[in-house]
């Protein structure tokens, strides 16, 4: 999962990055409102963490602009000033959600875990699929109750993939949410990649459409 943070505090967008990248999520930072407009415009993100008093563009209003142009990417607004005048006017821009500064970095994780289970249709916190089992709390997969253990690439593949379960899901659309903004995406690596996630898994769970790309479903289960 690919996240981007606009804050233009350096040290608290230090500690938002550092602490999704401890949970493995991929995440890029944007220290101003137009840094921000830009990234969202032109990369997927599958969520945004979004500080409201930004120098150069202001947080709301850049909100405004992304769903004017129809990107409906799920956003948690953070505001300094916690009244209910504020939460209104967000939600109103188009926010997913609020936080308030100060605040636990443990309610900020469960925040972005739960905007982004909604927009992917998912009301558990655990993915299923299958005899697969991954808990995003814990970076635990199972297969058939089993642990399966896996490298934080593999990991966040499998996740963007069971988050898609059932839709086709191509090479580039892969590799744009699971490396980060400054490494260079190769297909042949995706194909790899895929050949170890079938190796530690059911095989038949993970299958290629030719020219599309992979999709993940449960065996035996039509499409």
């Amino acid at each position: 999962m690919r996240i981007l943070v606009v804050e233009d505090n350096e040290e608290v967008a230090r500690q938002i990055k550092n602490s999704l990248e401890q949970e493995l999520f991929i995440v890029d930072v944007a220290l101003d409102g137009e840094e921000g407009w830009f990234l969202g415009d032109t990369e997927p993100y599958d969520a945004v963490i979004l500080d409201i008093g930004l120098p150069k563009l202001d947080g709301l209003s850049l909100l405004q602009r992304w769903r004017r142009a129809s990107n409906r990417v799920p956003v948690l607004i953070l505001t300094s000033r916690d009244t209910w005048r504020e939460k209104v006017t967000g939600l109103r821009a188009g926010a997913d959600d609020y936080l308030a500064k100060p605040f636990e970095f443990e309610e900020m994780l469960a925040r972005v875990e739960a905007l982004i289970r909604r927009a992917s249709g998912h009301a558990s916190p655990i993915l299923r699929c299958g005899p697969i089992e991954l808990e995003p709390v814990s970076a635990r997969v199972t297969m058939d109750g089993v642990p399966v253990n896996m490298t934080a690439l593999e990991y966040r593949a499998l996740q963007y993939l069971m988050q898609k379960e059932g839709a086709i899901v191509s090479k580039a659309e892969l590799s744009e949410h699971i490396y980060g903004q400054d490494l260079e995406r190769d297909s042949n690596v995706i194909e790899v990649l895929i050949n170890r996630l079938r190796s530690k898994l059911d095989p038949a769970m993970i299958q290629t459409r030719r020219g599309l790309g992979y999709l993940i479903k449960e065996v035996g289960v039509e499409t």
